[in-house]
C-alpha cells in the first residue's frame, strides 16, 4: 500500500489538510472574502472589541496603584517595627531598674534639701535639678553599658535578655552609646555644677570603668566590687546631689540628720545589692571563673547574709527614730521600717521554700530593689 501522503487529493481536501497540519495558524482561504468577518464585527458580533485596549489600560493603571499602595504599607510596617525594636534595645541597655534607683534617689534628696530650706526655693532651679538628673542618668547608662560590653560571654548565660547578649545591639552601637552618655553627662555637669561636683562625677565614671574594663576589671574581686558599688550608688550619689542642691540654693554644705541617715542607710543597702546581685549569676560566673561570694559560699548563705544585713539596717533605723525624736518623725520612721523588715523576712522565707530555684532567686533580688526604691520614696517624709 502506498503511503497516505503519496495519494492524490482533491483541491478542497488539500486545503483541509493544510489547515489541520498547522493548528496554531488561522487559515483563511483566498477564495473566501474577508468582508463577512468585518461586517459581523461591525454588526455586533464582537461588541467590546473596539473598547478592549482602553479598558485593559485602565485596569492596568488601577492594578498598579493598588500594588504600589500595598508595597507602601508593607514598607511602613518593617520601619515602624525597626524603630520599636531599637527603642526596646536601648531601654534594656540602660538597665531600667538601676535608672529608677538613681532617679528616685536624686528626687528624694533634692526634695529633702528644699523642705529644709523652703524659704530659699527658686522655682527656676527646678530646671537645673532636671539637668542634674539627666547627667546622673547618662552616667548610670555609661556604667551599666560598659559593663555589658565586656560581659557579653557571661551575659549569654546569666542574662540572655540583655540587648548585646541577645544580638539585638551590636558592640559598635553599644560603644557609640556609652561614649555619647559619658560626653553628654560630663558636658551637663561641667557647665552647670562647678568643678567640685564635676570631679565627683568623673570619679564615679572612673570607678564604673575600672569595675568592668580590663586590665583592672575589679568586679573579679568581691571586696573591691562591693566597695565600688557601695561608694558610687551609696555615698557619691547622696552626698553629691545634696551638696549640689545646697550650692544651687546659695548655701554651704552642712550635713543634716536625715541626709546623714539616708547616706549611711543606702551605702549599706548598696553593699547588700552588690552581694545579692550575683545570686542569679552563679552559673555563668563559675564558668568564666568570676570569683564572687555566691560562687564561694553558696546561694543560700549569701541570701541569708544579705537579708541579715538589711534587717540590721531596719532595726538601726527604728532605733535612730527613738533616740533622736527631735530630728526624725517616729510616726513615719518606725512603722515604715517595721513593715519593710517584715516584707524582707517573708520574701526570704519564700526563697527558702522554693529551694533556691533560679526564678525564686531572681524574684528575691527584684524585691531587694523594691525595698531600695521604697526607702527613697518615704525619705522626704521622715
Amino acid at each position: 500500500m502506498a503511503p497516505l501522503a503519496s495519494l492524490p487529493l482533491p483541491p478542497s481536501t488539500a486545503v483541509t489538510a493544510r489547515f489541520l497540519a498547522a493548528p496554531a495558524i488561522r487559515v483563511i482561504s483566498p477564495s473566501r472574502p474577508a468582508l463577512p468577518l468585518l461586517s459581523s464585527a461591525s454588526a455586533g458580533g464582537f461588541p467590546h472589541a473596539s473598547r478592549a485596549p482602553c479598558s485593559a489600560a485602565r485596569e492596568h493603571r488601577r492594578g498598579t496603584v493598588r500594588e504600589c499602595s500595598r508595597a507602601d504599607a508593607a514598607g511602613a510596617a518593617p520601619l515602624s517595627k525597626t524603630l520599636l525594636d531599637l527603642k526596646d534595645s536601648c531601654w534594656r541597655f540602660l538597665r531600667p531598674h538601676t535608672i529608677r534607683g538613681t532617679a528616685l534617689g536624686s528626687i528624694a534628696l533634692v526634695a529633702r534639701a528644699l523642705i529644709e530650706n523652703s524659704h530659699l526655693i527658686n522655682w527656676w532651679l527646678i530646671f537645673k535639678a532636671f539637668y542634674g538628673l539627666g547627667a546622673l542618668i547618662f552616667g548610670n547608662g555609661y556604667i551599666v553599658g560598659i559593663n555589658q560590653i565586656y560581659d557579653v560571654a557571661i551575659d549569654k548565660i546569666n542574662k540572655p535578655y540583655l540587648p548585646i547578649a541577645a544580638g539585638d545591639l551590636s558592640i559598635q552601637s553599644a560603644w557609640l552609646l556609652v561614649i555619647l552618655f559619658a560626653a553628654a553627662g560630663f558636658s551637663i555637669v561641667i557647665s552647670n555644677f562647678g568643678p567640685f561636683i564635676t570631679s565627683l562625677y568623673c570619679l564615679g565614671l572612673f570607678l564604673g570603668t575600672i569595675y568592668s574594663v580590663p586590665p583592672f576589671r575589679l568586679k573579679r574581686y568581691p571586696v573591691a566590687a562591693f566597695l565600688i558599688i557601695a561608694t558610687v550608688r551609696g555615698f557619691l550619689l547622696n552626698f553629691g546631689v545634696y551638696y549640689a542642691t545646697r550650692a544651687a540654693l546659695g548655701l554651704t554644705f552642712q550635713w543634716s540628720s536625715p541626709v546623714a541617715f539616708i547616706t549611711c542607710f543606702v551605702t549599706l543597702f548598696a553593699l547588700v545589692i552588690a552581694i545579692t546581685k550575683d545570686l542569679p549569676d552563679v552559673e555563668g560566673d563559675r564558668k568564666y571563673q568570676i570569683s564572687t561570694l555566691a560562687t564561694k559560699l553558696g546561694v543560700r548563705n549569701i541570701a541569708f547574709l544579705g537579708s541579715g544585713l538589711l534587717l540590721a539596717n531596719y532595726i538601726a533605723a527604728i532605733a535612730v527614730a527613738f533616740t533622736m525624736p527631735q530630728a526624725f518623725r517616729c510616726t513615719v520612721m518606725v512603722p515604715v521600717h517595721a513593715v519593710l523588715a517584715g516584707g524582707l523576712i517573708f520574701q526570704t522565707w519564700v526563697l527558702e521554700q522554693a529551694k533556691y530555684r533560679k526564678d525564686a532567686i531572681s524574684q528575691y533580688y527584684r524585691f531587694i530593689w523594691n525595698l531600695f526604691y521604697a526607702e527613697y520614696i518615704f525619705f522626704p517624709l521622715i
